[in-house]
Formats: structure tokens, sequence, C-alpha cells
């Protein structure tokens, strides 16, 4: 189906060091998109947050973003509000999302929940390329039933949301959720287990083998006392981390992935002067 707009919805954003603080240095976007004049963060880094015309997704929308984080950059990426999937009497919409994080670059991907309304169907793909070891990472998704309150809930067509991690032009970390509600069990075991959303979050390791494993014991704690909510980690071989998180709120999700980030830029911070990884790689 034609994209409503006529043509493919684009975002390009780059971010650069300039005099020890991030700036735009390049930006373009087209309808519905435009991005709000960067907030400035007390890091010296940049907050960036895309706004659209649009509802929210329609049948037939294609977007396609991009973002480039420079050497020395720190650039998060933040949305408007809650993103709405709506119904679709046919067809599809999707997003392509492509991210470069260069060396002693960080990128926060920190956007609201998504809502796929009931009928809707939306395939999303996200391609990052980090440098090397020194390229940081914090990336959330967090994904709702639907309108749980219009008792809306898994009555989406399809919701797919593949990431491809890669550092070093070589693939560390690949998520491929695809739900199909009329063809699975939704809150069996193995699914949403009786929950009615779900957070993935993605973070890249700390400089120091030691201190990534003290991360690992803080978030541990974080989820242990998190009200409501049920979650765990993996460590990968790279000894980067992935975390699911379900909850039966949005809002609770967000709470706990806002603790887990807090965390995340301090203890960063804490080990920007440790030396270069060596035999830390964790591999």
């Amino acid at each position: 189906m034609d994209n409503k707009f006529g043509k493919i919805s684009r975002i390009s954003a780059c971010a650069a060091l300039k005099d020890g603080k991030t700036i735009l240095e390049e930006l373009s976007f087209t309808a519905p998109y435009k991005i709000m004049m960067p907030f400035e963060r007390e890091n010296g880094g940049i907050q960036i947050m895309p706004l659209c015309a649009s509802a929210g997704i329609m049948a037939g929308d294609s977007q396609n973003f991009f973002y480039h984080v420079k050497e020395g950059a720190d650039l998060e990426v933040l949305s408007q509000s809650f993103e709405k999937i709506h119904k679709m009497d046919e067809g599809a919409a999707s997003r392509t999302i492509e991210v470069q994080v260069d060396k002693n670059a960080t990128l926060y991907y920190y956007p609201q929940p998504v809502i796929p309304f009931a009928q809707s169907s939306f395939d999303s793909r996200m391609t990052i390329h980090l440098e090397d070891e020194t390229s940081c990472l914090f990336l959330l998704e967090i994904i709702s039933c639907g309108r749980k309150a219009h008792n809306e809930c898994f009555r989406y067509s399809r919701f797919s949301s593949k990431v491809l991690l890669y550092r070093n032009d070589k693939l560390i970390y690949r998520d491929n959720t695809c739900y199909e509600p009329d063809r699975m069990p939704m809150e069996g075991i193995g699914m949403y287990e009786g929950y009615t959303h779900v957070a993935n979050i993605f973070l890249t390791k700390l400089r120091d083998t030691a201190a990534n494993l003290q991360l690992q014991e803080k978030i541990w704690q974080i989820l242990d006392e998190a009200s409501e909510t049920e979650g765990g980690i993996t460590r990968l071989t790279t000894g980067d981390m992935a975390l699911r998180i379900f909850g039966q709120c949005a809002q609770k999700l967000q709470q706990t992935a806002e603790k887990i980030k807090k965390l995340y830029e301090h203890e960063q911070k804490q080990n920007m002067g440790a030396a270069d990884y060596g035999s830390d790689s964790g591999i």
C-alpha cells in the first residue's frame, strides 16, 4: 500500500563533538516529522525529540530513520508520546532504523512505549553498528498488549521488531520479536506469561570487567526491588547485557527502565578513565 504522504517519511540526524559539547552537525526530515531544538544535558551531551504531525502510525506508512553519533559525542533520542499503531483494515506499516555509533561515542535510544491497536500490523527493523568496544549504547523498547482499557489486549494482527547489533562489523546480538496473536498463545509460557507489557533493554558493557559484573548485580537488585514487574538479565559472551522485564502497565516498566538507565550512566561515567579493554573483552 502506498505511503499516505506520497513518499517515505525520513529522519536523518548526525551528532558530533565540538568544543567539548555535542551538537547536531547534520539534520534532515520529511513529513510528518520534524525535530525539536536539542535539549542540553549536564554531561555536555544532547537530547533530541522527533515530533510527528500524524496521530500515529497508519496503514501504508513507510518510515526510514538514520542516526549517526560521531567520535566523542553523546546523544539521547526520545519520543514525544506513546506511539500508537492504528487499526488497519488492510495492509501494514513499516519502519527501518539505521544507527552508527563511532568510537568513544554514546547513544541512548529511549522512546516511549508502543501501543498496537486492534487489527494493526507493523514491522520494524533496526540495525546498529558499533565501531569498537568504546562505542556505548543503551537501547529500550516497551511493547504494550494494545489498548488494555478498551479490552483490546493482544487483538492486533502482527507486531514485528527485529534488532541486529554489530560491533567491529561482527554480529553480537539479534532480537527477532514477532507476535501474531491469532496464531500464538500470547499470555502463555514463553510469551507474556500472564503479563500485558514487556520491556526489552540492551546495554553495552563497561570497560572494566569487575565493574561490569558489579553493574549486573546492581541491576539485579533494581529488578528484585521493583514492584509489579518480573525480569531477568542475559549477559552475552561479549560482556554486554540484554534484559527482558514484564509488567501490567507501561508506567511501571518505564520507572524501572529509568532507574537502570541512571545507574548505567553513573557507572559508565565512573569507568570512563579505565584502561583499554584488552583481555577484558569478555569474549
